[in-house]
């Protein structure tokens, strides 16, 4: 049976009408209508936070979430937090350091402990969410904070970040403390000098941990 151009345009228009009424709105991106895509900018920005490109050399912090697992041994399968005092907990091996340690350094640590319960064990050690990256602005910003140093940042745009200093802020007073092995560091910070392209050295590169204090 043929069926004429006017039937099909019919048809056509029909499944249309049954799409959107079925998906609504939301389901506009699912069409390709106007340049939308699937992915919605919030997902989009939780992915750059858990998928955020780390070196070989990232060194384990406090409140990371790793993913440890034995294979074919499901009670040596979990997800574990980095704890404040920088151990985890394992099973059969118990309280073990962390931080400071590359993830292969770790597996190592722990596959040195756990081979006296299972011999030869397969053991994989991955990074589930990273939790420690973190710098901290108090004092007389507009928005005293933690920022995650998702990426390098000096001092300057930490500031920015924070909103910037109120007007009772000590511009040539400002400080970076920062924890060392050997203990904490104290570097001073002078606003006013660096906004106008003097003694940038004080513009530090900021590390994990890293608090702003401004008077």
């Amino acid at each position: 049976m043929s069926v004429s151009t006017g039937e099909l345009f019919m048809i056509s228009f029909r499944q249309f009408v049954l799409v959107f009424i079925v998906t609504g709105f939301t389901g506009l991106p699912l069409l390709g209508i106007d340049g939308y895509s699937e992915t919605t900018d919030a997902g989009r920005q939780a992915d750059s936070i858990t998928s955020m490109d780390l070196s070989p050399d990232y060194t384990i912090g406090p409140g990371d979430i790793l993913d440890i697992s034995v294979w074919k041994e499901a009670a040596l399968t979990k997800l574990v937090t980095v704890m404040p005092d920088g151990k985890i907990s394992f099973p059969l091996i118990g309280p073990i350091p962390a931080k400071g340690l590359t993830v292969d350094e770790l597996k190592a640590s722990i596959e040195q402990k756990i081979t006296r319960y299972v011999p030869h064990p397969n053991l994989t050690v991955a990074l589930h969410e990273v939790n420690s990256l973190y710098i901290y602005v108090v004092g007389k910003v507009y928005k005293s904070s933690r920022f995650e140093l998702n990426t390098n940042i000096n001092v300057l745009q930490a500031l920015a970040m924070a909103g910037g200093l109120n007007p009772f802020a000590n511009k040539s007073k400002i400080k970076i403390f920062r924890e060392n092995p050997g203990g904490t560091l104290i570097y001073d910070f002078n606003y006013d000098e660096v906004s106008r392209g003097r003694n940038l050295s004080q513009n530090l590169r900021l590390k994990r941990g890293d608090v702003i204090v401004v008077p």
